[in-house]
C-alpha cells in the first residue's frame, strides 16, 4: 500500500514537472522543473529495484546535463522574444507531429499483449546472485560492447562539434598567447631608466 502510494506521488510529480517544462515561459524555470522531473524519475527507478539507473539519472542528467543547460541559458544572451515570434508559423506542423505521435502511442497501448509463456521462456535472473550494476556491466561490455563504444564515439564527436561551433574569434577581446609570452626577451620586457636626482620618472 505504501509503495503504491509513493509510486503515484512520484508519477504525478514527474508528469506535472514535464508539463511545466514545456509550458513555462522562463527557460530557467523550465530547467528547474526538468531537474525536479529527473529526481522523481529516479525515485520511480528505485521503487522497481533499479538503483544503479536511478543513481546514473541523478549524477549524469541532474548533475551534469541539466546544470550545464541551466548555466548556458543564464550566461548566453538569448532573445527569447525573437525566438517566440515564429511560434504561430510552425504551429500547424507541430500539431500534425503531435497528432501522429499520440496516434502511435494509442496503437501501441491498445495492442499491448503479454504472452502467457513469456515468463517461463525468459526467466529473470536471481537478484541474490548478482547486483544490478554487475549484471548491467556484464551485458554492456560483452554482448553490446561495440554499440556501447560507438555511442561513446558519437557523443565525443557531438561534443567536439559543439565546441568548434561556439569557438569564434571576437574583435577587441584580449586572449592569452603562451607562445608569445615565452618568446619575449629581456630587452623587450625590462626597460632600465636612469632617473636624475630631484626628477621623477
Amino acid at each position: 500500500m505504501i509503495q503504491a502510494l509513493i509510486f503515484y506521488v512520484f508519477a504525478a510529480i514527474t508528469i506535472a514537472s514535464g508539463v511545466m517544462v514545456v509550458s513555462s515561459r522562463n527557460p530557467v524555470h523550465s530547467v528547474l522543473f526538468l531537474i525536479l522531473a529527473f529526481f522523481n524519475a529516479a525515485g520511480l527507478f528505485v521503487l522497481i529495484g533499479a538503483e544503479f539507473i536511478a543513481m546514473i539519472l541523478v549524477v549524469v542528467y541532474v548533475g551534469a546535463v541539466a546544470v550545464l543547460f541551466l548555466f548556458v541559458v543564464m550566461m548566453l544572451d538569448i532573445n527569447f522574444v525573437e525566438l517566440r515570434q515564429g511560434f504561430m508559423k510552425y504551429l500547424p506542423i507541430g500539431l500534425l507531429i503531435g497528432v501522429v505521435i499520440f496516434a502511435e502511442l494509442f496503437f501501441v497501448v491498445t495492442s499491448w499483449v503479454i504472452a502467457p509463456d513469456l515468463i517461463t521462456a525468459a526467466p529473470a535472473p536471481d537478484p541474490t546472485a548478482v547486483t544490478n550494476t554487475h549484471a548491467l556491466g556484464a551485458l554492456l561490455y560483452t554482448r553490446y560492447v561495440y554499440l556501447f563504444q560507438s555511442a561513446g564515439l558519437i557523443l565525443l564527436i557531438a561534443m567536439i562539434g559543439a565546441i568548434v561551433l561556439t569557438l569564434r574569434t571576437r574583435q577587441g577581446v584580449k586572449r592569452q598567447r603562451i607562445s608569445a609570452q615565452l618568446a619575449r626577451t629581456t630587452e623587450e620586457t625590462v626597460e632600465v631608466v636612469k632617473v636624475q636626482r630631484g626628477e621623477g620618472v
